[in-house]
């Protein structure tokens, strides 16, 4: 399983071209792509999203928080802030639901390779 950014998202439908895109492109095409929660607020929250995406990001799976999902949440946004690194709240919670779910990131976000230095998450 997959689980994409919001700006790999949002660049897919605005038909952005990246390689995140095309990791995108055929997770979803195997079926392989889940949510974190936080991804599908900002996509759906988008103005002028289309209804056919709009469907389908609500037919795909989300990754729930499990219990102390908060408590690691602040463990690893507090590593990132004592090492001095950007460690915006969004970008926390999407990259703790993949750890928490050992999940893979798609991302064009560099921001998240903190996470991935720090704390534990799986880029693609």
């Amino acid at each position: 399983m997959l689980a994409a950014d919001s700006s790999s998202f949002i660049a897919y439908i605005d038909g952005v071209d990246g390689t995140d895109v095309e990791a995108l492109d055929r997770a979803l095409a195997s079926g392989q792509v889940v949510l974190p929660p936080v991804v599908l607020t900002e996509v759906l929250s988008q103005p002028g999203l289309p209804e056919a995406h709009r469907k389908r990001l609500l037919a795909m799976p989300v990754l729930e928080p499990d219990p102390g999902f908060w408590m690691r949440a602040a463990a690893s946004r507090s590593a990132l802030i004592t090492r001095r690194l950007r460690a915006r709240l969004a970008d926390v919670l999407i990259a703790q639901s993949c750890i928490d779910h050992d999940v893979t990131l798609i991302t064009r976000d560099r921001d998240f390779r903190h996470f991935a230095k720090h704390c534990g998450l799986k880029l693609a």
